[in-house]
């Protein structure tokens, strides 16, 4: 199979030739850009006794300490600001200036590093962090989203509608340039904040699309809502959702739905990205009944190591971990070795993807945050430590349960009492509410060996305040209201 646009030479080549080409990709970026252009890195490798050079590829990167979240409190640090003197020396500038005309030079290294779009981090846990793009990597996001499309089996000549948030976030604006680098129609409806709800519901009716793509609990809302108003969208194919996890019970509920508007068959895929690395990657189109072979990684855009969060030490290829993203061609805000605090099931694997058969790097099964798993005082069971990363999956698989919120609070409000478990519940399909009740807690007794304080059941429009559905840029499935220590 010869490399073409849907198939370049990362979908079918070896992984020797992949690590090969990142050694290549990896000294590149490191020498002429990240080192002698960035505070950050400047500083760390001269603090180590390090030079770029040192770095002669990937399995070198162990030379280098992390980066995390708490390293980004300046995030001017990190971002590639050029030295005209350097540039002016280094031998690609002298080439394009020799070959092009300075005019076209200067040009040219302006649209490659002067930034002109921020995104940011969500700053749930934190505050902000600013990420910085240029022309150049715009360019990315539209080449990334291109993939995306083609991993996904669209078609320009279908109607998408783009219905993440209007934000400087990522997720937004991937799915925009995705649409402008795939050359397809693309209506972004900014989601709830922007339209609300029903502007959405009208836009999706009047539009009639063929995909759409969105936040996993906005778009189960829009669904029920719309089978509610007896709405027909049959003309829906796939389903491209980011920004939270999606369980295979989200999944069976979104094609009931589907269904139930008028699209049986509807293909749902899930991607995974972050702020860091400026990308997000998505699975592929499964066969029907298949179930997910993983999220599709470009190789020639980032590198991804995954490591035993305990020691930092790389595992071996298809043991679980924690994802560590450096990128390979960024510019603007850069972050190398990045803790992503998202740990991977099943690792990482280089083998032929079982339904594309492309041999770019596969992140296998369920992501979660190590940040998801915390710590409660219930009763007797003091310090314990709960994984609401399988809550999160345990309620989403819970037959007759519409949609759910997990609140935590401490007993009576009073800081020094032990931790309160609620679940906010809507019943779904006709399900007596006090069967659903009985299911809830025997479920969470089979799986974290305590049951909900309480259990609450509300209308689907109590629950879309209490989620913020149309209010937040990510719903609230899980909110921590204990005070802080």
């Amino acid at each position: 199979m010869k490399p073409s646009p849907s198939n370049p030479w990362w979908a079918t080549t070896s992984r020797d030739e992949i690590h090969f080409r990142q050694d290549a990709l990896l000294r590149r970026f490191l020498t002429h850009r990240v080192v002698p252009f960035t505070k950050y890195y400047g500083e760390l490798f001269r603090n180590h006794g390090i030079e770029a050079g040192d770095i002669r590829g990937t399995d070198d990167l162990k030379h280098l300490p992390f980066t995390s979240k708490r390293h980004l409190e300046n995030p001017r640090d990190f971002v590639i600001i050029p030295d005209e003197q350097v540039l002016r020396k280094q031998w690609s500038t002298l080439r394009m200036a020799i070959t092009h005309g300075p005019t076209a030079a200067k040009s040219a290294l302006e649209e490659e590093l002067r930034p002109i779009l921020l995104t940011s981090t969500t700053g749930r846990s934190a505050a902000p962090v600013p990420f910085l793009y240029t022309k150049h990597d715009i360019g990315r996001l539209e080449t990334g989203g291109r993939r995306m499309m083609e991993l996904c089996q669209s078609d320009p000549s279908w109607r998408h509608i783009n219905a993440f948030p209007f934000a400087p976030h990522l997720a937004f604006w991937l799915a925009h340039h995705a649409g402008t680098g795939f050359t397809t129609f693309m209506l972004s409806t900014g989601g709830g904040k922007a339209m609300g709800t029903e502007g959405n519901l009208k836009a999706i009716t009047k539009i009639d699309p063929d995909a759409i793509i969105a936040m996993p609990t906005f778009f189960y809302h829009l669904l029920q809502q719309a089978t509610e108003e007896k709405l027909r969208w049959t003309n829906l194919k796939r389903i491209v959702l980011g920004g939270e996890k999606v369980p295979a019970g989200m999944r069976r509920k979104l094609r009931a739905l589907c269904e139930a508007v008028g699209s049986p068959g509807v293909s749902i895929m899930s991607t995974y990205g972050f702020t860091e690395a400026k990308m997000a990657w998505t699975e592929c189109l499964p066969p029907e009944g298949a179930e997910p072979s993983g999220f599709h990684v470009y190789p020639d855009m980032t590198y991804l190591e995954i490591i035993d969060p305990a020691t930092g030490e790389r595992v071996a290829d298809g043991e679980p971990g924690e994802i560590v993203c450096t990128p390979l061609d960024a510019r603007g805000t850069v972050v190398l070795r990045y803790r992503t605090g998202d740990l991977v099931e099943g690792g990482i694997t280089y083998e032929p993807c079982p339904h594309c058969g492309r041999t770019c790097p596969r992140l296998l099964g369920k992501i979660s945050r190590v940040s998801d798993i915390r710590r409660l005082n219930i009763g007797k069971l003091k310090g314990t430590l709960v994984d609401f990363n399988a809550l999160e999956n345990l309620l989403d698989d819970t037959e007759g349960l519409g949609a759910w919120q997990i609140e935590m609070r401490k007993r009576n409000d009073d800081p020094l009492e032990t931790d309160h478990v609620l679940v906010h519940a809507v019943a779904a399909n006709g399900c007596d509410v006090e069967t659903l009740r009985s299911r809830i807690a025997h479920r969470f007794s089979d799986s974290v060996e305590f049951t909900p304080n309480e259990i609450h059941f509300h209308t689907w429009d109590e629950m879309r305040r209490l989620q913020g559905v149309g209010k937040e840029l990510k719903e609230q499935k899980v909110v921590d209201h204990r005070p802080a220590p």
